[in-house]
Protein backbone atom coordinates (compact mmCIF):
# COMPACT_ATOMS: atom_id res chain seq x y z
CA UNK A 1 0.00 0.00 0.00
CA UNK A 2 2.89 2.33 0.62
CA UNK A 3 3.81 2.15 -3.07
CA UNK A 4 0.41 3.56 -4.08
CA UNK A 5 -0.01 7.33 -3.98
CA UNK A 6 -2.51 8.65 -1.45
CA UNK A 7 -4.97 9.96 -4.05
CA UNK A 8 -5.47 6.39 -5.35
CA UNK A 9 -6.09 4.69 -1.98
CA UNK A 10 -9.85 4.88 -2.41
CA UNK A 11 -9.87 3.39 -5.92
CA UNK A 12 -10.51 -0.34 -5.86
CA UNK A 13 -8.73 -0.90 -9.19
CA UNK A 14 -5.52 0.43 -7.68
CA UNK A 15 -5.67 -1.32 -4.30
CA UNK A 16 -7.20 -4.67 -5.19
CA UNK A 17 -3.83 -6.32 -5.89
CA UNK A 18 -2.10 -5.18 -2.66
CA UNK A 19 -5.26 -5.96 -0.69
CA UNK A 20 -5.39 -9.48 -2.17
CA UNK A 21 -1.70 -9.90 -1.41
CA UNK A 22 -2.33 -8.91 2.21
CA UNK A 23 -5.13 -11.45 2.50
CA UNK A 24 -2.98 -14.17 0.89
CA UNK A 25 -0.13 -13.38 3.27
CA UNK A 26 -2.44 -13.51 6.29
CA UNK A 27 -3.91 -16.82 5.14
CA UNK A 28 -0.46 -18.37 4.64
CA UNK A 29 0.74 -17.07 7.99
CA UNK A 30 -2.34 -18.49 9.69
CA UNK A 31 -1.71 -21.82 7.96
CA UNK A 32 1.94 -21.76 9.08
CA UNK A 33 0.93 -21.01 12.68
CA UNK A 34 -1.81 -23.65 12.47
CA UNK A 35 -4.55 -21.11 13.09
CA UNK A 36 -7.88 -20.91 11.33
CA UNK A 37 -8.60 -18.09 8.97
CA UNK A 38 -10.08 -15.59 9.60
CA UNK A 39 -8.79 -15.28 13.14
CA UNK A 40 -8.64 -12.42 15.62
CA UNK A 41 -5.02 -11.51 14.76
CA UNK A 42 -5.79 -11.30 11.03
CA UNK A 43 -8.90 -9.25 11.75
CA UNK A 44 -6.83 -6.82 13.85
CA UNK A 45 -4.29 -6.42 11.04
CA UNK A 46 -7.01 -5.83 8.45
CA UNK A 47 -8.80 -3.40 10.76
CA UNK A 48 -5.55 -1.51 11.39
CA UNK A 49 -4.84 -1.29 7.64
CA UNK A 50 -8.36 0.06 7.06
CA UNK A 51 -7.84 2.71 9.72
CA UNK A 52 -4.46 3.66 8.30
CA UNK A 53 -5.21 3.70 4.56
CA UNK A 54 -8.95 4.03 4.09
CA UNK A 55 -10.03 6.38 6.88
CA UNK A 56 -10.44 9.31 4.47
CA UNK A 57 -12.37 7.40 1.80
CA UNK A 58 -15.91 8.65 1.55
CA UNK A 59 -18.92 6.95 0.07
CA UNK A 60 -19.54 9.92 -2.25
CA UNK A 61 -17.34 8.44 -4.97
CA UNK A 62 -19.64 5.46 -5.42
CA UNK A 63 -22.83 5.84 -7.39
CA UNK A 64 -25.84 6.04 -5.13
CA UNK A 65 -28.73 3.74 -5.89
CA UNK A 66 -32.29 4.71 -5.01
CA UNK A 67 -35.62 2.94 -5.12
CA UNK A 68 -37.63 3.63 -8.25
CA UNK A 69 -40.55 6.05 -8.05
CA UNK A 70 -43.73 4.60 -6.57
CA UNK A 71 -45.52 4.62 -9.93
CA UNK A 72 -42.83 2.50 -11.57
CA UNK A 73 -42.63 0.18 -8.58
CA UNK A 74 -46.40 -0.26 -8.56
CA UNK A 75 -46.42 -1.05 -12.28
CA UNK A 76 -43.63 -3.61 -11.83
CA UNK A 77 -45.61 -5.31 -9.06
CA UNK A 78 -49.09 -5.21 -10.60
CA UNK A 79 -48.15 -6.22 -14.17
CA UNK A 80 -47.18 -9.82 -13.32
CA UNK A 81 -50.13 -10.15 -10.93
CA UNK A 82 -52.57 -9.13 -13.67
CA UNK A 83 -50.81 -11.30 -16.23
CA UNK A 84 -51.26 -14.54 -14.23
CA UNK A 85 -55.09 -14.81 -14.54
CA UNK A 86 -54.85 -14.01 -18.25
CA UNK A 87 -52.28 -16.77 -18.80
CA UNK A 88 -54.28 -19.27 -16.73
CA UNK A 89 -57.40 -18.47 -18.79
CA UNK A 90 -55.42 -18.86 -22.00
CA UNK A 91 -54.05 -22.27 -20.93
CA UNK A 92 -57.49 -23.53 -19.87
CA UNK A 93 -59.07 -22.28 -23.09
CA UNK A 94 -56.35 -23.90 -25.25
CA UNK A 95 -56.55 -27.19 -23.32
CA UNK A 96 -60.36 -27.35 -23.79
CA UNK A 97 -59.91 -26.58 -27.48
CA UNK A 98 -57.39 -29.42 -27.92
CA UNK A 99 -59.65 -31.93 -26.08
CA UNK A 100 -62.42 -31.37 -28.62
CA UNK A 101 -60.08 -32.13 -31.55
CA UNK A 102 -58.86 -35.47 -30.15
Amino acid sequence: MRNISTEHWCEWDMISRPYSDLQYCLEKMAEYLKLGFPNSLAEQIIFHSHQMYFANCSLERRPLFFDPPEEVLLALIIAPICLIPFLVTLVVWRSKDSEVQT
